[in-house]
């Protein structure tokens, strides 16, 4: 038998999606969010030199659904994504690769984290080219290939916590610095506040064995048809009683106990340096080789386990470089530098 069930809004009487409606702030064209009428405001028109009317012009456009996703695509290979989607004719930059340097932003992910000592390595084998020290692609199991599909479930939230220190063509990580710091009058209430700095994922996303440490969000019914993750507008009571339980979708069944992730196992697959994915192939291996000009006289295999830390280099390189094994496995993160006292 099957019944609906309904998202509550939460307070109705508070409008608006995370912050309260008619709040009023100003963007800048590098995704700042600074409230009207302040110091950083007035800072920022003498830094344009705005310093009069007569150097500004009031402009008003209509954004739909074009604008908004051309915004997005902008925010990550532009500093001004405004301008770019909104005063230039040009076609968006497509995304591409930018300087790969992960050192900083994983050490200070990293620092202090505990590691869970439930989650199970995952062993991977790579093979790498002994004179270019690059890997040419690894041989792995369902595990591996689970962790990195994973990526794609992924809030957006969470992917930038994780490089806040990394380099960006774009200013999107401004949003996520920003949001941490904006002041909390603006927002509907500390639960919409959370839900921006702590992302979790939808019920059913996460898997056995998630090496990255997120969370899936739990949600609770009250009132006879209504789920929300919003604690605080639950009647006081047994949260626990009430908490949703949902069929997980990787599974085939309320009998099914073994969805342990995105597909069947067990299995074996090669995974090239850009992520491309295939089951195991000596055919599709040579082919590889061969598009990197490396004579298999020059491989070796190289046995590593990726637990929570190489796992968060792992999704940071898959976001800012094409090489992304060889720099989750193969390059050191950089030392931050100490400036001599003169």
């Amino acid at each position: 038998m099957h019944h609906e069930v309904y998202l509550s809004e939460g307070d109705s009487q508070v409008a608006g999606v995370f912050v309260k409606k008619r709040a009023r702030v100003i963007i800048t064209d590098d995704l700042q969010v600074i409230p009207p009428l302040s110091a950083a405001s007035i800072s920022l028109f003498t830094k344009l030199g705005a310093t009069n009317s007569n150097t500004t012009e009031e402009l008003t456009f209509s954004i739909g659904v074009e604008q908004v996703l051309n915004l997005l695509v902008s925010s990550f290979v532009s500093k001004t994504p405004f301008t770019e989607t909104l005063l230039k004719p040009n076609p968006v930059p497509k995304l591409g690769c930018v300087n790969f340097s992960q050192g900083k932003c994983i050490e200070s992910q990293m620092s202090g984290a505990s590691i869970d000592e439930e989650k199970e390595n995952i062993s991977v084998k790579l093979i790498v080219s002994k004179s270019k020290n690059v890997v040419c692609y690894a041989e792995v199991r369902e595990d591996f290939v689970n962790l990195i599909y994973s990526f794609l479930t992924l809030p957006l939230g969470f992917i930038l916590k994780q490089m806040l220190d990394s380099p960006w063509k774009g200013c999107i990580d401004q949003l996520c610095k920003g949001v941490l710091d904006f002041d909390e009058q603006f927002f509907k209430s500390n639960y919409h506040k959370e839900l921006l700095c702590n992302p979790k994922l939808v019920p059913g996303f996460s898997y056995e064995n998630n090496l990255l440490g997120i969370e899936e969000a739990v949600y609770y019914k009250f009132s006879g048809r209504k789920l929300t993750a919003d604690r605080s507008i639950i009647p006081s009571m047994s949260l626990e009683a009430l908490k949703a339980k949902f069929l997980d979708p990787k599974s085939q069944g309320d009998n099914d106990r073994n969805a342990k992730g995105f597909l069947y196992e067990p299995a074996i697959f090669t995974v090239t340096d850009n992520l491309d994915v295939r089951p195991v192939s000596p055919i599709f291996q040579l082919s590889v080789l061969n598009d990197l000009k490396v004579h298999f006289t020059d491989i070796e295999d190289r046995t590593v386990n990726v637990g929570k830390n190489e796992a968060l280099r792992l999704l940071v390189a898959s976001v800012v470089s094409d090489s992304v094994l060889t720099n989750a496995f193969l390059r050191k993160p950089k030392e931050p530098s100490i400036k001599q006292e003169q």
